[in-house]
């Protein structure tokens, strides 16, 4: 059995009454986790070691690096338990990254999450993603996306205006992130939505978690990098960071040549 699945099956025969839709935390000795309902887990932490990134979609999402190894600024739609701001504090020491959360609920879990206090690289703001992206002085070289509430992902982050208005925060070169559940009956619809908004320079690939798909989108005139370039990148990470960077290049390499097959049966 995967892990995850392992460990929602032990949340789910321990979880007693009902939920209303509001975040909760799932405490054990050595881990906390976030929820809104018991079959899926929002985040999660070892308290042993708070910057790390346990789930998978978490270290594929980090894969932006492989397009944009040395982003100076990172903007990121959704906290829940802080894993990608934190582990991007402490492994991209030079980056100014900005968190959004619209549930005031969730920020209030930042302490349960090691999530450190604002400083002048690092805020935490409390806000809409949608409106943020809205704002032409919100402009970044990364913009990760993962934001759900009780429903999945909320409809105003999965417009066409809003893939639109990302398009333009990014910085030249910029990569757009998302985390999606293909389980959501608008997954199709916001993947043909990116595509459009970023001129078709998108790929999608499998986290090794069960049914989480990672969007990547890139602006700009290099797309798609070189295999060559993408592997030397992945190796090149792999000996700075605690992520292994080299799955995610390999996929991301795979649907990269299979979508060239098909535009190339297209001509």
């Amino acid at each position: 059995m995967n892990e995850l699945c392992e460990y929602l099956s032990q949340l789910q025969s321990a979880s007693l009454g009902s939920f209303d839709g509001k975040p909760f935390l799932h405490e054990r000795k050595d881990e906390v986790s976030l929820h809104f309902e018991p079959e899926s887990v929002q985040s999660r932490m070892r308290r042993r070691a708070p910057d790390a990134l346990v789930l998978g979609y978490t270290k594929a999402m980090m894969s932006f690096l492989l397009f944009h190894p040395a982003p100076a600024r990172i903007a990121m739609l959704g906290l829940g338990g802080g894993s990608l701001a934190k582990y991007c504090l402490k492994y991209l020491p030079l980056v100014d990254f900005t968190a959004v959360e619209i549930n005031p609920d969730v920020i209030a879990f930042r302490s349960k999450f090691a999530i450190p206090p604002d400083c002048d690289r690092f805020r935490v703001t409390c806000g809409d993603g949608a409106d943020f992206v809205r704002d032409s002085s919100n402009v970044v070289d990364v913009l990760l996306i993962d934001a759900f509430d009780v429903s999945g992902q909320p409809r105003q982050l999965c417009s066409q205006e809003f893939y639109e208005h990302c398009y333009a925060r990014l910085e030249e070169n910029g990569v757009l992130v998302a985390n999606f559940w293909t389980g959501d009956a608008q997954y199709g619809a916001c993947i043909t939505r990116i595509r459009r908004a970023f001129r078709n320079q998108v790929v999608c690939v499998t986290s090794e978690d069960p049914g989480n798909k990672i969007v990547f989108a890139c602006k700009g005139t290099g797309f798609p990098p070189p295999a060559h370039i993408i592997l030397c990148r992945a190796r090149s990470l792999n000996a700075a960071h605690q992520v292994d960077f080299l799955p995610t290049a390999d996929a991301i390499l795979d649907r990269i040549r299979a979508q060239a097959v098909r535009m190339g049966n297209r001509t």
